[in-house]
């Protein structure tokens, strides 16, 4: 059993020399909560060139679903490197662009799929929102408050997370609208679950598509399965069932986000599956490759007709990428969804159990290893406690965790899909003593 390893302050002197470059010549647009330079990374293990080791609960954001380097991931890639670096999927044909697409039209629904490669989970909701305007000739969109699908200006235009992520870039892509999502512990209409009747799907067929917004109109409704930047936010089983019925209704598609819940991070291959619902369109990206740059936008084979040329991408779908992917499906399939579908309750349950005797935790919630824990100044009054979250996740990187934030007030936990028991029972050791370090002023 592995432990943290905290020989320096933090940032070690090594680090600090490197962050100073990166302050002189990187965008200061990136968003770094704590100065972490990683150096090498092996499972859940991050390495700093200080010799500092840390315990890692973000996978990357949610990307590294095999762990950090796996072994027959990165044989993948060696044996593709000796092969073929690139030749544009756009342009020619080449095996494991053509192997992987055709796995990943299998693993939707019934199969009948076709694929777009882009690379990253920006640029595939870029596609799916470009074909829905295709393929239904019409403009209006759907999308959700606390959602994030990206910061290209289409996936901005729909995102709704953050006021930073818009600022100075309107005018946006119009006619979108957004909606309340169903955040039953926060729930935007002042009900309460079930007795509320599904208000948040009933609310768009009565009120908005009877006052503002056409249905016959609309092309798309973007939705994620569990929100993700939103606050790990997981709907109630009915959501998405009777939105998918209303979308189908007025002939709306039905755009699953699966960009960080998919690839096995819930105890599924993909979120929605949880739900009973099989999307038109999905865009995946994040754990689809174990770390290599890869998006991937999967959609019904009778609505991916658009023409040659209608869109592309230079990189999408690179062999390398393509390789990796294989080799972490293979993986996931075999072992790792299953892992994260034990572990993840293992994980809900023991943060139930402090949650009993932590007041400051408002809500435990998730889905396999994407799991969230929202923090509030009490529990009857559920008022946010950001500047405790904010405090937690510093605690925790002192203490050698690395813990991310989702949402106003939230902590998400999303290791690798590869985590083990112990490495769980290790990090609610630090995490809790962080939060009630924190909590009490220590």
């Amino acid at each position: 059993m592995k432990f943290p390893v905290i020989k320096t302050s933090l940032p070690g002197p090594k680090a600090a020399a490197l962050i100073d470059v990166d302050r002189a010549h990187v965008s200061p647009s990136y968003t770094r909560g704590y100065p972490l330079v990683a150096e090498k990374a092996k499972g859940l293990w991050i390495h700093d060139p200080d010799g500092n080791v840390f315990l890692d609960f973000t996978a990357g954001i949610a990307v590294c679903a095999t762990g950090h380097c796996h072994p027959k991931v990165v044989a993948a890639i060696k044996k593709q490197a000796d092969n073929l670096l690139h030749m544009s999927g756009t342009d020619f044909y080449y095996t494991s662009q053509i192997v992987l697409a055709s796995k990943l039209a299998r693993l939707m629904g019934d199969g009948n799929n076709k694929v777009y490669f882009g690379n990253s989970g920006a640029e595939a909701v870029e596609a799916a929102f470009k074909l829905a305007r295709w393929f239904t000739k019409r403009e209006l969109n759907i999308a959700f408050f606390g959602a994030f699908h990206g910061r290209t200006m289409g996936a901005l235009s729909l995102t709704a997370s953050k006021v930073i992520q818009k600022k100075h870039y309107n005018p946006l892509i119009p006619g979108i609208t957004h909606i309340p999502y169903a955040y039953c512990y926060r729930c935007p209409y002042n009900m309460s679950y079930p007795q509320c009747g599904m208000e948040c799907v009933r609310w768009v067929e009565e009120s908005l598509f009877r006052t503002t917004m056409p249905p016959e109109e609309v092309a798309a409704i973007f939705v994620e399965p569990i929100q993700g930047e939103g606050g790990y936010v997981v709907p109630p089983p009915e959501f998405h069932i009777e939105l998918n019925k209303l979308a189908k209704k007025y002939g709306i598609l039905y755009v699953a986000d699966e960009v960080q819940s998919g690839m096995g991070r819930t105890g599924k291959m993909f979120a929605m599956e949880h739900f009973g619902v099989v999307p038109d369109i999905m865009s995946l990206a994040k754990g689809i490759a174990s770390g290599l740059p890869l998006g991937a936008m999967v959609a019904r084979s009778e609505i991916m007709i658009w023409e040659a040329g209608s869109h592309a991408s230079t990189f999408g779908g690179n062999p390398i990428s393509c390789s990796a992917a294989l080799a972490t499906i293979e993986l996931l399939e075999t072992e790792l969804i299953k892992n994260a579908e034990i572990r993840g309750k293992y994980l809900m349950a023991k943060l139930g159990e402090i949650q009993k005797t932590a007041e400051c935790i408002g809500d435990v919630r998730g889905k396999g290893l994407m799991v969230g824990v929202e923090l509030v100044k009490d529990r009857e009054s559920k008022k946010e406690a950001p500047e405790w979250r904010n405090k937690i996740i510093q605690r925790a990187f002192e203490k050698g965790l690395l813990l991310l934030g989702c949402g106003q007030n939230s902590i998400r936990f999303c290791p690798a899909l590869t985590v083990s028991a112990e490495e769980i029972d290790l990090c609610l050791s630090i995490f809790e003593e962080s939060l009630r370090e924190v909590v009490n002023n220590k």
